[in-house]
């Protein structure tokens, strides 16, 4: 009995098998040429399942020699980071909104478990983390609440192998582990089995290697804070583990490498070499034709002195041939200029940020390609950095703050969306014409287009303090009958006093004679 075979009609009205009709797709042609390339059908984690470990060594070893790399990716996250990704809380109540504001300023040098950071240097190193291996791991450690801590909370980071991606098999409990991730019967992740000590750490008295914990997952209804939040950049739909950034590049950034260092190597090798000597059946002293003996080499042969400006007569028999080493030629510039090119867009840089090279632009090219690497980093702040990371730091945070009694929030574990109205604003971009920028927001505030809070935010800063350092200098300026080009109230753009409109703030910067 033989299968059923489907056919569809060509435009002549002939009966094609539907197999046959596949092969019309020359990207899904199966011929000599194309029968070994990408016939995987591999889901969203078991594609990386075999090589993550080996991706991971490769991206760090590039950005530990490498000084494209190294510089590329520390330019990267200074973009991404900048000086800290800042909360703003967003409910109203100004006085309550300033106290939590400064707790959180607070507590933001005293977040790092390990001591070395503090909140903003956390994001920083996990942006690195995922850069070079493609996640990053972040540890809720509730502390007591007598050692000081301005809240007793902090965060502890691991980097990605800590969690064995090989690691496969039926927790105790009856759940699955997949990829060191323990998954429930809804599908969901409950818990990370990871090693105790980073796997690549050898030390004469380790005796927790290879040894795992069942840590829990984050869970957002425990407000007991606590847990465990996987940072990565997800690329398929069900991804598990995330993958290095330069996975896509790896190969041609080690090509680039070794041929730039081989070239290096050959061209100091031909420089060793001034030029060759040859002699056939020479007769007589040489040094009388060619120049004076200046000493013999470790083979005892004669070594001939050359001064310049001299012309010598050589011997019969005898030539001299100088060394003339091959140049790279007249293409190399542009060839190797364009596999950067390559090699920045894998990674999601710019050339220029790449190489430092700026030669070939102008102030408009340069512009346009800033343009779309800053709404990348937008992108990645706001969909990975803010969501994953900030926004449930600022969670298990503010639990934190309720349960050990640090500053009241009302009807908080009734309504806590009220309280975790956050936007979390990274620094605003600054440009190269800032005269011009200037110029443009203003025209958009005059014109209704923007307002100044946006405006505020966009450059990393809060409408709020801006206002209320702004009302002080005036207060200040005031009470010392100072008048500053840069105060509107009193001053026109030239520099002009404007005529003043109220008679008692005239009176008293300006007092009239027997007053």
């Amino acid at each position: 009995m033989t299968e059923p075979c489907l056919n569809i009609l060509d435009g002549y009205g002939r009966k094609i098998p539907i197999t046959t009709a596949v092969a019309l797709y020359e990207g899904a042609a199966t011929g000599r040429r194309m029968n070994t390339w990408g016939t995987s059908t591999a889901g969203p984690t078991s594609s990386v399942f075999s090589s993550l470990n080996t991706l991971r060594s490769r991206t760090r070893e590039l950005i530990r020699n490498n000084p494209l790399v190294d510089g590329g990716v520390d330019s990267y996250v200074a973009n991404i980071i900048g000086s800290g990704i800042c909360p703003r809380w967003q409910f109203e109540n100004p006085e309550l909104k300033a106290a939590l504001q400064q707790l959180w300023d607070d507590w933001v040098d005293e977040s790092d478990f390990n001591g070395q950071l503090n909140f903003y240097g956390q994001q920083s190193l996990i942006c690195r983390g995922l850069i070079d291996a493609g996640e990053s791991i972040t540890r809720f450690v509730p502390r007591p609440s007598n050692i000081g801590l301005a809240v007793p909370l902090q965060i502890q980071l691991l980097e990605a192998d800590h969690l064995d991606e090989s690691y496969n098999t039926i927790a105790p409990n009856g759940n699955e582990v997949r990829f060191g991730k323990e998954i429930d019967a809804d599908g969901r992740c409950v818990a990370y089995w990871l090693f105790r000590e980073h796997p690549g750490e050898h030390f004469l008295m380790n005796r927790n290697f290879g040894d795992r914990i069942r840590v829990p997952a984050y869970d957002a209804a425990d407000a007991k804070g606590g847990g465990i939040v996987h940072v990565f950049k997800p690329v398929r739909a069900g991804q598990m583990r995330g993958r290095p950034w330069l996975a896509s590049i790896i190969v041609r950034l080690r090509e680039i490498d070794l041929y730039t260092d081989a070239e290096l190597v050959r061209k100091k090798t031909a420089a060793l070499f001034g030029g060759f000597i040859t002699e056939t059946n020479i007769t007589g002293d040489p040094s009388l034709y060619f120049g004076k003996k200046d000493s013999d080499d470790s083979e005892g042969r004669d070594v001939i002195a050359l001064e310049p400006g001299t012309f010598p007569v050589l011997p019969r028999g005898m030539d001299v041939k100088f060394s003339q080493p091959a140049d790279v030629g007249q293409t190399y510039e542009v060839w190797i200029k364009q596999q950067l090119r390559d090699i920045a867009r894998g990674a999601g840089w710019t050339y220029e940020q790449l190489t430092g090279d700026l030669s070939g632009v102008n102030y408009s090219s340069i512009r346009v390609g800033l343009l779309e690497f800053r709404r990348r980093v937008e992108q990645l702040q706001r969909e990975i950095l803010a969501f994953q990371f900030c926004r449930v730091v600022s969670h298990v945070w503010l639990d934190a703050v309720v349960l050990n009694n640090i500053l009241p929030l009302p009807g908080y574990f009734q309504n806590r969306r009220v309280y975790r109205r956050i936007k979390w604003r990274p620094d605003g971009w600054p440009w190269v014409d800032p005269v011009k920028d200037q110029l443009a927001e203003q025209m958009a505030v005059r014109n209704g287009f923007k307002s100044r809070a946006q405006v505020i935010a966009e450059r990393g800063g809060d409408i709020e303090t801006v206002d209320r350092e702004i009302a002080e200098d005036n207060e200040r300026a005031d009470q010392n009958g100072l008048i500053y080009d840069s105060d509107p109230r009193h001053t026109a753009k030239s520099g002009a006093i404007q005529k003043a409109t109220d008679s008692a703030l005239t009176d008293s910067l300006f007092p009239k004679e027997g007053d």
